[in-house]
């Protein structure tokens, strides 16, 4: 591939255990490699550095605003560009099918973005099932046709504008931070707060773009997504779970599968319903509590925490 055609960006903080086999996969695929550090306390930065990487710090809001900024500060002159995080890794048949057609796309002026397909590692297990595989991420797109939705709260999803492709091979996502399964509680209990304000957001205030059953995968999950919002709380955790785990075979993942699928869909899912619930009746009842209370009781009974 020629030098000047293709910036990977790789999102990171605190990923020394991860980031040395993602900047492995790039081999010879660009020198163009930014690593966006937002404050790590291990070797992170140094292992950037150390593999001839452009290593630039910038505090972190939400993946969605670290993205932003990423892509309308940092110095990249090439067309097209490669969104990473810090844990996940390209295969070498993908290595090669990006090598390969980004040349072809930039002779033929088209497309103007690129689904890669992610294979989801947990634990040491792929996650095979359960409607995990194969799931296409556009990670891949030209600098001048991306947007990016900055009021996600908790994910990050590019969009284009104009026509897209596939790509063959894997992009393989593999924290080794969570093997600790103490450390994927706490970062998705930490999530779930968030994900309820996104989507008591959302309901209000729908997305407006183009939503299909069967149309591009980011089509499919903004259609799917507008029907689990109308969906009652309490009720969805059990019935996504249900779905995932028996009629999307996820029980064929074997023991670290059922962790996978049932932290992931139900009890995931349940902790963001209990935060919308507390949410959707916190701002009413301190509203009832500050007009009702009697003047004598006024500062009298201990604070609700």
């Amino acid at each position: 591939m020629p030098r000047a055609t293709l910036s990977v960006v790789v999102i990171a903080r605190n990923e020394e255990r991860n980031l040395g086999a993602c900047l492995s996969s790039l081999a010879d695929l660009t020198p163009d490699i930014f690593v966006v550090d937002s404050g790590s306390t291990d070797r992170t930065a140094a292992i950037g550095a150390e593999s001839g990487a452009r290593v630039v710090t910038h505090q972190f809001e939400s993946h969605a605003k670290q993205w932003q900024w990423a892509l309308s500060t940092l110095p990249i002159s090439t067309p097209w560009v490669l969104a990473l995080d810090a844990d996940q890794a390209l295969t070498p048949e993908l290595r090669a099918s990006i090598s390969q057609r980004i040349p072809e796309w930039i002779d033929a002026g088209s497309p103007v973005g690129a689904y890669l397909n992610r294979r989801q590692v947990f634990r040491g297990r792929w996650i095979r099932y359960g409607g995990y595989y194969p799931k296409y991420l556009l990670k891949l797109f030209r600098k001048d046709a991306v947007v990016v939705d900055t009021d996600d709260l908790v994910d990050h999803h590019f969009h284009v504008n104009g026509p897209t492709a596939m790509l063959n091979g894997d992009l393989i996502e593999d924290n080794r931070n969570e093997d600790a399964i103490a450390v994927w509680i706490g970062k998705h209990n930490r999530y779930a707060v968030q994900q309820a304000r996104e989507e008591t957001a959302r309901s209000a205030d729908p997305d407006q773009r183009p939503t299909r059953a069967f149309g591009a995968p980011d089509e499919r999950t903004r259609y799917r997504k507008r029907i689990w919002y109308r969906m009652p709380l309490y009720v969805r955790p059990f019935g996504y779970f249900i779905y995932r785990y028996i009629f999307r075979l996820g029980f064929l993942d074997g023991k670290e599968g059922f962790i996978f699928h049932f932290m992931q869909a139900f009890w995931y899912r349940l902790l963001v319903d209990i935060n919308r619930d507390e949410l959707s009746r916190s701002t009413p009842d301190r509203s009832e509590r500050t007009q009702t209370a009697p003047a004598k009781d006024l500062g009298t009974a201990p604070p609700r925490l």
